[in-house]
């Protein structure tokens, strides 16, 4: 059984491997060949933020304030100066949302990442930067301040000689990610709004569901396929991450253990003829992007295997899309209306 570490975005054709693919790109990206020209011009700016210090913030806060600068630190120990109030951001990594959910849009961003997703009809305006990230457009779109989830150093040094770049773990727990990126963008009482919003509409779904009928102590799982017919359960991260969380459901025992060994870990692939060991009294079905990867799926759905399962035979079984169970906080937001939807459907 093969162990994988890397979150839900590397299951999408798009998002898939996506640091992978960010490593193993990097000496094919040059010199600007990728670049896609956007239909609309980006408004120039982001909406005006106040100065607020983030968890990596050091220095004199009035100092930096006058001089429209302030120190800062990335989670992979990159000491520089960002902008006290940033206006032209470029973002590249699998959570888009996270700024949305703060009412920020930045002017770059690999639009490739955003289709399918929940928010993709909010990216107009936004131009392309490409994915691997394309150095010439985004130097074209004059950023003050990059936010990039790779964290290959030649990137990192590639794109810090166009502008301020913190290396950001969008893979970070959304609590974590949200204050952090809010501290990043001036935004701090922002996130901590979005954050209690947050948590209250997550307690009101769990009260409905369960005065709907959902037993205390009920388990779920989460699977999906990827092209290869490599089968894959979902752990901490995408839709696994509302379904586990407090007043939800438990993880299936075999995917706690999972949990239990490595609290981080993403996902996991196994074989279909293990699949019962680590289904719930509830499974969630991701549908892939990929044709192959569909067929795979059908295929399981008609198996013995999987006909025999105790869910399959109470009809607890619901299907929802890849790209529509990110991590970020749009998209997890969304799914707190999605799931009861999916539970009473």
């Amino acid at each position: 059984m093969r162990k994988i570490r890397q979150p839900f975005a590397g299951l999408c054709v798009i998002f898939l491997m996506s640091i992978v693919l960010l490593a193993c790109g990097n000496s094919e990206k040059q010199s600007g060949g990728n670049a896609a020209d956007a239909a609309a011009t980006p408004s120039g700016s982001n909406a005006a933020v106040n100065a607020a210090p983030s968890s990596g913030t050091t220095g004199n806060a009035a100092a930096d304030t006058a001089s429209g600068m302030r120190a800062y630190t990335d989670y992979k120990g990159h000491s520089m100066e960002i902008p006290v109030q940033p206006k032209r951001v470029i973002f590249s990594g699998e959570t888009y949302g996270d700024l949305l959910a703060l009412g920020v849009q930045a002017v770059g961003y690999p639009l490739s990442m955003g289709e399918g997703q929940v928010y993709e009809d909010k990216l107009q305006g936004v131009e392309d930067v490409g994915f691997p990230i394309n150095l010439e457009k985004t130097l074209e779109l004059q950023p003050d301040l990059i936010i990039y989830a790779g964290t290959d150093e030649a990137d990192f040094e590639a794109l810090s000689k166009i502008a301020p770049t913190i290396i950001f773990n969008t893979f970070a727990p959304l609590k974590e990610r949200m204050l952090e990126l809010g501290g990043i963008l001036g935004k701090t009482k922002e996130a901590e709004a979005w954050l209690t919003r947050y948590k209250t509409s997550e307690r009101a779904m769990w009260e409905q569901l369960q005065s709907a009928g959902m037993k205390p102590g009920e388990t779920a799982s989460v699977f999906t396929y990827y092209p290869g017919d490599r089968l894959f359960v979902m752990a901490a991260t995408g839709l696994s991450q509302v379904l586990y969380g407090e007043n939800g459901f438990k993880p299936a025992p075999a995917i706690q253990k999972l949990l239990d060994a490595d609290p981080d870990l993403g996902f996991q692939e196994i074989s279909m003829e293990v699949i019962g060991e680590y289904a719930g009294d509830r499974i969630f079905i991701l549908t892939p992007v990929a044709d192959e990867a569909k067929q795979s799926t059908d295929k399981l759905m008609q198996s013995k295997v999987w006909q025999s399962l105790p869910a399959v035979k109470n009809g607890q079984v619901y299907t929802q899309d890849i790209m529509k169970t990110s991590s970020d906080a749009t998209t997890r937001e969304w799914l707190l209306g999605e799931i009861p939807r999916l539970l009473n459907k």
